[in-house]
C-alpha cells in the first residue's frame, strides 16, 4: 500500500473510521457530509483511482493508497489505525453500502472486535446517478445484480437473473464486462431475451458524471454491439419502459389512474 505521510494524530481518544462514499465521480455530486468526514479525518485510505477524484481533499493528510483487489488490506489499516486513536476516513466511489466497503469494515470489526467508532457516509451510488442521466427509469419496482463473479458463483448470478428477468423489474446491472470476464454480460442478454421483448430499453452508462462520461440508448438485441465496461452501469427496462425525446422513461402508473 503506497504512502504519502504528513502529520499524524497521536492522541490516546478511542478513534473513529468514517466508511465515506464520494458519489459517481464528479465533486459537485459528492455530498456535503463526505466532505466533512474527509476534512475531518487526519488519514485518508482509497482505491487510487477514487482518490485521484478528490485531490484537494487529501491536501495537509496522510494518504494511504492500494491497487484494485486489496479491499482486505485496505479494510484491514483503516481499522487498525482509528485502533490506535487516529480519524480514519476510507474512501469508496459511489455508496459504501452498495457492492462497496461498509459490510466489510463491519465483518473485520466483528471478527477482530475492533474498540472504535465507524460511521457510514452515504454517497450518490452508481444506479442513483446513471439513472439520472438516462432520464427517469426507476420509477417503478427494480432490482441491482452484479455480474462479477469474484465474490458470487456464477449459478447464483444466474440464478438471481432469472428471478428479476421473469418478474419484469428494472435492473440496473453492476460490474458487466472486463477485459478477461465477457461472458456473463451474454449470458444476462440470453436469461432476458426469454422474458423481454428484443425491443425493450437498454440504457448504457460508462464513467457517470466524470470527464469520459458516455451514455448509450440501445436495446436487449442490440446491447452487446455497444460499448461496455467496468465503469459501465447497464439499465434494462421493464415491460413498459419506453424512449421519449432521448431520454429513457418507466411509467409509474399514473397515466392509468389519473387524468394526465
Amino acid at each position: 500500500m503506497a504512502e504519502h505521510k504528513a502529520k499524524h494524530n497521536n492522541g490516546s481518544n478511542r478513534g473513529t473510521l468514517y466508511v465515506v462514499g464520494t458519489g459517481p465521480g464528479s465533486l459537485k455530486h459528492m455530498t456535503p457530509a463526505a466532505g466533512e468526514a474527509l476534512e475531518k479525518a487526519d488519514i485518508i485510505v482509497g482505491y487510487k483511482t477514487y482518490l485521484d477524484l478528490i485531490p484537494g481533499y487529501l491536501e495537509g493528510k496522510e494518504v494511504l493508497t492500494s491497487q484494485m483487489m486489496k479491499e482486505v488490506d485496505r479494510c484491514r489499516k483503516s481499522l487498525e489505525l482509528a485502533r490506535n486513536g487516529q480519524k480514519v476516513a476510507l474512501v469508496c466511489g459511489g455508496d459504501p453500502g452498495i457492492y462497496a466497503m461498509a459490510g466489510l469494515v463491519f465483518e473485520m470489526a466483528e471478527e477482530h472486535d475492533s474498540d472504535c467508532n465507524i460511521e457510514i457516509i452515504p454517497g450518490i451510488a452508481a444506479v442513483n446517478g446513471c439513472a439520472a442521466r438516462l432520464g427517469a427509469p426507476l420509477m417503478h419496482d427494480f432490482a441491482a445484480v452484479s455480474l462479477s463473479d469474484l465474490l458470487t458463483p456464477l449459478e447464483l448470478i444466474k440464478k438471481r437473473l432469472e428471478a428479476v428477468a421473469s418478474a419484469d423489474f428494472v435492473v440496473a446491472i453492476y460490474n458487466p464486462k472486463s477485459k478477461k470476464r465477457t461472458e456473463q454480460i451474454k449470458i444476462a442478454q440470453e436469461i432476458f431475451l426469454k422474458y423481454r421483448d428484443p425491443k425493450t430499453p437498454v440504457g448504457i452508462v460508462t464513467a457517470a458524471t466524470r470527464d469520459n462520461e458516455t451514455i448509450t440508448l440501445t436495446t436487449l438485441a442490440d446491447m452487446l454491439s455497444c460499448e461496455i465496461g467496468m465503469q459501465s452501469t447497464v439499465m434494462i427496462g421493464n415491460s413498459q419502459t419506453y424512449i421519449w425525446n432521448e431520454k429513457m422513461v418507466t411509467p409509474r402508473g399514473y397515466s392509468g389512474k389519473y387524468k394526465l
